[in-house]
Formats: structure tokens, C-alpha cells, sequence
């Protein structure tokens, strides 16, 4: 018997541990009936019975607890399910596509500047003489 009294104190204590850890991290726009350190109040004061209260009286709804106020991301566990994971990874993929394109040219632009630097050639694209060829006159 006496077993018995002290196992149903002992869920009596977790249950009203329970209930006043939740009712503290609660945030106080979202307790229901009461203000939340009246609620603390009543879960201290009456161990077993505050913590029912507060189970069935001023605890937040489900959804507050699953959505606080800002959008989170669904917890489908492999990422490749994710749009915005996809999506960034499509936009990764374009950047680092630009910028082999932007090597590519430049590459290419070197490539050029050299080749009229071996030639010689120092007409402007017009095929005019610049300031530092030497101009014949007739």
C-alpha cells in the first residue's frame, strides 16, 4: 500500500513539474483564462490540481506550439523534397555557369590581346592608325 502512495506521488510530482516547466516556456500572449504567473501560481499552490487546470484550462492550442509566428520548414527528412532546397540549388547551379562563361571570355579576350600584341598590330578596331604609329605623309 504504502508502494503504491508513493508511486502516484511521484507521477503526482513529474505530472506538476511538467505542467510548470511548459506553463514558464509558454510565451504569455498565448496562455488561455489566466495571466501566466497566476497560472505559475496555481500550479505550485496546487500541485496535482493547478497542473490539470493548466493541462485543460490555460494551455496554449496545439498550433501555437507547432507554429510560432514564423514559417518553418516542413520536416520531410531527406532534402532533395525541400522546393527551397531545389531551389537553391538551381540558382547555385546558374552562378557557377555564369562565371565559367565570364572565364570563358576573358580567357578568350586574353587570348586575343595577345595575338594582336605578336602581330603588331597597333590600328585601332576602325583600322585608323593610333597616336604611337608613325604617320606617312605623301
Amino acid at each position: 500500500m504504502v508502494r503504491n502512495f508513493i508511486f502516484l506521488a511521484l507521477v503526482a510530482l513529474a505530472v506538476t513539474i511538467y505542467a510548470l516547466i511548459e506553463c514558464v516556456r509558454a510565451r504569455p500572449n498565448d496562455v488561455r483564462s489566466l495571466p501566466k504567473m497566476a497560472w505559475v501560481a496555481v500550479i505550485i499552490l496546487l500541485p496535482l490540481l493547478g497542473a490539470g487546470l493548466w493541462f485543460w484550462l490555460g494551455r496554449p492550442p496545439a498550433s501555437a506550439y507547432s507554429n510560432p509566428k514564423k514559417e518553418t520548414r516542413a520536416a520531410t527528412g531527406a532534402p532533395d523534397d525541400d522546393p527551397e532546397f531545389l531551389r537553391n540549388l538551381e540558382v547555385q547551379r546558374r552562378q557557377k555557369a555564369r562565371e565559367e562563361e565570364l572565364r570563358r571570355k576573358e580567357a578568350e579576350l586574353q587570348a586575343r590581346e595577345g595575338k594582336a600584341e605578336e602581330t603588331g598590330d597597333q590600328s585601332d578596331e576602325g583600322g585608323n592608325p593610333t597616336e604611337d604609329t608613325p604617320r606617312h605623309t605623301p
